[in-house]
């Protein structure tokens, strides 16, 4: 075919892919950029450049795998019945690695008419003696990485697949971020990497996977870890190595079973790993292999038994993912805080589809009434009382507005086990919405906190969790992607750890709140969420956040925008600097939960212009528990 026929025709089918999930707007901007990146990008984007691989090789010239200094690691990888030229490239990848750190595993269970692919380990045995090979029955992928790794002596294993390719530096990267670790006093029993997708060579990667820090919640809908994960070979012997019975998704059961002993895994942004992309393989999606979903249903249900939490493992919105029904703890009730100022035609909306449509009883509604003009407000609130049951209304006795003093004290009328913090325009979408949210919290393990997926009233995103640092300060997470998509890596579709949530509809657990002293009331109008989430999660807690709870957001049309008004815009810009002095300008610029690799300046999740940090190899290893 024409090299510019085909690569139409490729640009043709991610453009009406993106413009189903996405719509047309994102679709011409994240176009733009794979055109970019996939036609006239710069080669290796996401590899060292040549003069850091070049000074890994000088700082290990001479050293042998016993004494250069770094954790031995050894790779385990089945082979079955490989093509050649895969084959080749990915032992490649493994002897031209900067260290010498590495050892090969590998167990071959290729049928008689793939003798060649023994004949050609045993080629690459003679240039590096430590690559061992086994032949071995073929007993299924968990079993043949159990058999690969029984020929193991590193002091870790790493696992790799026998299509795929190992970036140069992998080794190397992984040993020095196990030495960080231990210089930090971190755990460093498990680590893992980011990864890139790539077709015919690296050298054109068609995307890559920059993924979060360690993150509970979103491990239990999919894995996310994947590719390059690293892990004491104790570890994996104490737990048993890899389970036959998980067959399809034996990776994501051995992660959990790992983490279970470690409490948490290590982060090392950089990009060590290359997975090929072709009919079969799981980069391509779970369709090419049908029981990977049952494997993970089963891998997932088991974590929950051992560890004691009470939950039913489901499929998830999109194929790949999965969600937990977690058992809520007894009949918590819910105090519903709503701040109003007039607009009553807003508040009623807001009411109705509460009482309308909420499916969990246990539950009160508290309006803080704040500085109304209009008389026929107050007449409002009195038939309100008469039409909504137990509707409750409270005079805010201070002047202007305070988002934070209206909800301290509207926190004082609260009888609740927990506190909704609502906004007067938003609509509920959704019957389950209040029980999705306790979901989240409301079991032992939970999150404190817990936010919703709103939407515009066009039909686009407009909140799917807080990423801070993005703007300098604080964004939302897919803010203007059309409903329906799955967002990057599926963080729109699924639940998702973040650093916060928006108060426009934020539960938290009413001791937490009290805990922590509540909304500081010098973040009048902004931060005041971003400013009580991230305190939250000083305290010890984690903040979550579900695709599963749905409201429509006519965002804040009873306060008007701050750019405007020359007062409104100094007083955001104090607020945003007050940000900065308590909890600091670095930590807010470095959310866990968002990559150092993608984009500070938009919140679509696309790769950073700037990816000088992973050229220059200086991106360091995080632990996240």
């Amino acid at each position: 075919m024409n090299l510019r026929l085909k690569r139409a025709k490729e640009l043709a089918g991610y453009a009406v892919q993106l413009t189903r999930d996405e719509g047309l707007g994102t679709m011409m901007a994240r176009g733009a950029g794979f055109v970019k990146r996939r036609f006239f990008g710069k080669k290796a984007r996401y590899l060292p450049a040549k003069k850091v691989l070049e000074a890994q090789r000088a700082e290990m010239a001479g050293k042998t795998f016993e004494d250069c200094g770094l954790p031995t690691i050894s790779v385990l990888t089945p082979l079955y019945n490989t093509p050649e030229n895969y084959l080749r490239e990915f032992l490649d990848s493994f002897v031209d690695q900067t260290a010498p750190n590495g050892e090969l595993c590998l167990a071959d269970a290729s049928d008689a008419a793939h003798s060649r692919v023994g004949e050609i380990v045993r080629e690459y045995q003679a240039k590096n003696q430590h690559i061992g090979y086994k032949k071995i029955e073929n007993k299924g992928i968990a079993a043949n990485t159990n058999a690969a790794a029984a020929l193991a002596s590193g002091e870790y294993l790493a696992l790799a697949d026998h299509d795929d390719i190992l970036a140069p530096h992998a080794l190397y990267a992984m040993g020095r971020a196990i030495l960080d670790l231990r210089a930090q006093g971190k755990p460093d029993g498990f680590v893992y990497s980011d990864e890139a997708l790539f077709n015919k060579s690296i050298q054109w990667p068609l995307v890559a996977h920059f993924k979060p820090d360690y993150a509970p919640d979103y491990l239990l809908c999919c894995n996310y870890i994947c590719h390059l994960a690293v892990f004491r070979r104790a570890l994996y012997e104490e737990v048993g190595g890899e389970r036959p019975e998980c067959d399809g998704s034996q990776d994501h059961d051995l992660f959990l079973r790992l983490i279970e002993k470690v409490g948490g895994a290590a982060h090392l942004p950089q990009v060590l790993y290359y997975w090929r992309v072709h009919a079969g393989s799981t980069s391509g999606g779970t369709d090419a292999k049908p029981y990977v979903a049952k494997a993970a249903k089963k891998a997932l249900a088991d974590h929950l038994t051992r560890t004691g939490r009470v939950g039913t493992v489901t499929d998830g919105l999109f194929p790949s993912t999965y969600r937990v029904l977690w058992k809520i703890e007894g009949d918590p009730k819910v105090s519903i805080l709503i701040p109003n100022k007039d607009h009553t035609d807003d508040l009623e909306k807001c009411l109705h589809s509460i009482w309308s449509k909420t499916e969990w009883d246990n539950y009160e509604v508290i309006v803080i009434e704040n500085n109304s003009t209009d008389p026929a407000t107050f007449a409002y609130y009195e038939e309100a009382r008469k039409r909504y049951d137990g509707l409750k209304v409270v005079t805010y006795p201070e002047k202007g507005f305070n988002f934070s003093g209206i909800n301290n004290f509207g926190r004082k009328a609260a009888s609740g086990d927990y506190l909704l913090l609502l906004n007067n325009d938003v609509e509920v979408r959704n019957g389950d919405w209040l029980t999705e949210l306790l979901r989240q919290c409301a079991h032992p393990g939970g999150a404190a906190i817990c936010g919703a997926m709103l939407y515009y009233p066009d039909e686009t995103l407009q909140h799917a969790g807080v990423v801070t640092g993005l703007g300098g300060y604080a964004g939302h997470s897919h803010k203007y992607k059309q409903a329906g998509g799955s967002g990057y890596l599926f963080r729109a579709a699924t639940v998702q750890d973040f650093s916060a949530v928006t108060g426009a509809c934020l539960l938290v657990k009413a001791s937490v709140w009290d805990e922590v002293g509540g909304l500081d009331e010098k973040f009048a109008v902004a931060f005041n969420d971003v400013d009580f989430c991230l305190r939250v999660r000083d305290a010890g807690y984690r903040v979550a956040w579900t695709p599963y709870a749905r409201l429509t957001h006519y965002e804040s049309k009873s306060r008007g925008g701050d750019e405007k008004d020359p007062a409104k815009a100094a007083r955001f810009a104090s607020e945003q600097q007050r940000l900065y002095a308590i909890h600091g300008k670095e930590k807010i610029l470095d959310d866990p939960y968002y990559n150092p690799s993608l984009t500070r300046d938009r919140e679509d999740f696309s790769e950073s212009d700037d990816l000088r940090k992973l050229k220059e190899g200086s991106l360091t290893v995080r632990w996240g528990e």
